[in-house]
């Protein structure tokens, strides 16, 4: 009977040692399996080239079906080779178009309008860019008249001009309400650039040059740099970005082909000495980072007018990216 009962416990402690030192390869292996996966698996990422000089550039814009320029740097692989893409429509799971190789810097655009970020693939491991988004736009050529699907955008001088060389948009981004606070760079919102006119409907139209978002990041660098700070946090207000020539045609004082309608140009306010208010003072150092910076960059060159006067309730800066030097005051 005591060997019996001996025989039970010590049957009973080799169990339990067991049970304690044994554990299933999944649970003794989980954190180390999980990191070693994670190392595995190549880090894909846009290139700087990508978010344009600044690198602060956080959306391009591209018409329908046309080669993107995007390259990517991906880490943990030496090439792309294995890799496959496709554009996803922000804010849903919602795939734009096929699969395709990731086969070098250049991807296809969608066919269909939109905001898409991209999607890429190996291995059954997917992975979503959320910078630099695109937004496809809708063809000029599709704006019957004055109006795009309902929406009020009036006639461009291309339009009604003789000259042919005359300029207009190569097409608007389609806005709706829940596109409004996407990042167009660091400090901007698409919000920004919507037409200040009082049309209820929806969607909304925007055109939008990136030199001009590049330029005014590279400006708030350069104030930054005179502040003796590598990247401040400003204070910025957009009293304007893209006009359609409708709402421009009753712009006191605005000029019938303002760039504006080209969506090249932003009249902005910048706390430029960062003392929480909107002075001449900051006006005037706005003006002076626009002329750094396009003697650093002659490729965003283009207008700054220094508006001052009394009727305005804050100094503010007009800032595009024509192509040419332009200076006034108002």
């Amino acid at each position: 009977m005591i060997q019996r009962r001996t025989a039970i416990i010590l049957s009973g402690l080799v169990a339990i040692t067991a049970a304690l030192i044994y554990q299933p390869p999944g649970e003794l292996f989980a954190d180390s399996s999980a990191e070693s996966f994670r190392r595995a698996v190549p880090r894909v990422e846009a290139a700087p080239a990508a978010k344009g000089t600044s690198g602060e550039v956080k959306m391009q814009f591209v018409r329908a079906g046309e080669r993107v320029a995007l390259p990517l740097v991906i880490r943990g692989t030496a090439g792309p080779l294995g890799f496959r893409y496709q554009w996803v429509e922000v804010g849903s799971e919602e795939s734009a178009d096929v699969m395709r190789p990731l086969d070098g810097d250049t991807l296809l655009a969608p066919l269909t309008p939109g905001f898409y970020e991209l999607a890429v693939m190996r291995n059954g491991v997917t992975q979503r860019l959320e910078e630099p988004r695109i937004a496809v736009l809708v063809p000029f050529e599709l704006k019957l008249g004055s109006t795009l699907n309902g929406y009020q955008i009036g006639r461009y001088p291309a339009e009604w001009s003789r000259d042919e060389s005359a300029e207009k948009p190569l097409g608007f981004a389609e806005v709706r309400e829940e596109h409004l606070d996407l990042p167009l760079t660091k400090h901007l919102r698409v919000r920004d650039f919507i037409t200040h006119d009082r049309q209820t409907i929806w969607p909304k139209y925007v055109a939008v040059d990136p030199r001009v978002l590049d330029k005014i990041e590279l400006v708030l660098r350069e104030l930054a740099r005179r502040r003796g700070e590598e990247t401040a946090t400003f204070k910025l207000e957009v009293h304007s970005g893209f006009r359609t020539p409708l709402h421009n045609a009753g712009v006191e004082g605005s000029a019938r082909d303002s760039r504006h309608l080209y969506g090249d140009a932003a009249d902005v306010a910048i706390d430029a000495d960062g003392d929480g208010q909107l002075t001449l003072f900051d006006a005037y150092r706005v003006e002076q980072a626009v002329d750094w910076v396009e003697r650093a960059h002659p490729e965003l060159a283009g207008g700054l007018g220094v508006y001052s006067s009394r009727r305005y309730a804050t100094p503010y800066c007009h800032i595009d990216a024509r192509g040419e030097r332009k200076r006034w005051r108002g």
